[in-house]
């Protein structure tokens, strides 16, 4: 009887460790919309709980301003600008984020406009004027994106608006052009009663800029001290993006079930257009999910440069880390 009631106890002592979940706090750079279904697909369906977490996702400030959340530990991980980290590590050398999985392989950065402004150009945008949130993360590279497309920008007035008033006074005609995301501008100017055909859509990469886009950060202090949480995150985070990338409809509900106030359809094409543009791309299809082309990276870090002045100037090393990534195989679509 004593060696059953043992056997009995370590059971169930093990029972209860292997049912224990670690805490993590999650930031996302904005809403609760399409291309954020990875990680809600990672979550119902069990992919963080099997790594022993138990993850919260909050919604985000914007790509740029919530760098400094996990900086300072408010968010031990979350979803940034990569080009906006290298301007902050360069600014605060002793704060050393780093990315570990790259997630929008090119960036969404764009101009939109209304075709018959005109726009149809980089050149085309002096004389106008372009509405552009200052913690944009599109508008962080306007500098970089007038350098390399060698137009006057001293000809382009920028008014300051906020995001919620961003695509409205475009569609309103009171700014001539905007700075965003395009699968955020896009379908925010469709929301407001614009067709689909009278959008203009400029991306940046289209146009010079060989930068990346967000990707996924940690906390310094935080990656030292559970180095194991960090891998599974990212582990986990992989699985719900392949799982979104072969099954946008079905992945799709998990964001809805957490925005019931969103448009299913605007969500869903919203998540296909992330998809198609930005990270399913053929280094990611060649190369797998969540890394990045070190010679590319470093030659963005030089592009930020042109426009930027530093006095800490970061390596790609400094920014990314492939430490927490799984094996490439493991990483393929």
């Amino acid at each position: 009887m004593k060696l059953a009631f043992a056997a009995a106890a370590v059971f169930v002592g093990g029972s209860l460790h292997a049912s224990a979940q670690t805490a993590v706090k999650f930031a996302l750079d904005w809403k609760f919309e399409g291309p954020s279904a990875p990680y809600f697909v990672a979550i119902d369906k069990g992919y963080y709980k099997a790594e022993g977490l138990d993850v919260t996702v909050d919604t985000g400030p914007g790509s740029v301003a919530g760098i400094s959340r996990v900086a300072a530990g408010t968010y031990p991980l979350g979803f940034f600008d990569i080009n906006s980290l290298v301007k902050f590590r360069d600014q605060n050398p002793d704060q050393k984020v780093q990315a570990v999985m790259m997630v929008y392989d090119v960036p969404p950065f764009a101009i939109v406009s209304l075709k018959k402004s005109g726009i149809n150009a980089p050149k085309d945008l002096e004389g106008k004027i372009l509405g552009a949130p200052a913690p944009d993360g599109a508008f962080a590279q306007w500098k970089a994106f007038v350098k390399a497309n060698k137009f006057d920008d001293s000809k382009v007035k920028i008014d300051n608006v906020g995001f919620p008033v961003r695509e409205p006074m475009l569609a309103q005609g009171k700014v001539d052009a905007i700075t965003g995301f395009s699968f955020s501008s896009v379908f925010n100017l469709i929301q407001n009663k614009i067709p689909a055909s009278d959008i203009s859509v400029m991306l940046m990469s289209d146009h010079g800029l060989v930068l990346y886009g967000n990707a996924v950060m940690v906390n310094p202090e935080f990656a030292k001290a559970n180095p194991k949480i960090v891998a599974g995150f990212v582990r986990a985070t992989i699985k719900g993006f392949i799982d979104t990338a072969k099954n946008p409809e079905e992945a799709i509900k998990s964001v809805m079930k957490r925005n019931e106030t969103a448009d299913l359809a605007t969500e869903l094409d919203r998540l296909k257009m992330a998809l198609k543009d930005n990270m399913v791309t053929p280094w990611v299809k060649a190369n797998g999910v969540g890394g990045v082309d070190v010679a590319r990276l470093t030659k963005s870090i030089d592009q930020i440069g042109d426009t930027f002045e530093y006095k800490n100037k970061p390596t790609a090393a400094d920014i990314f880390t492939s430490e927490f990534l799984p094996p490439a195989a493991d990483r393929k679509l």
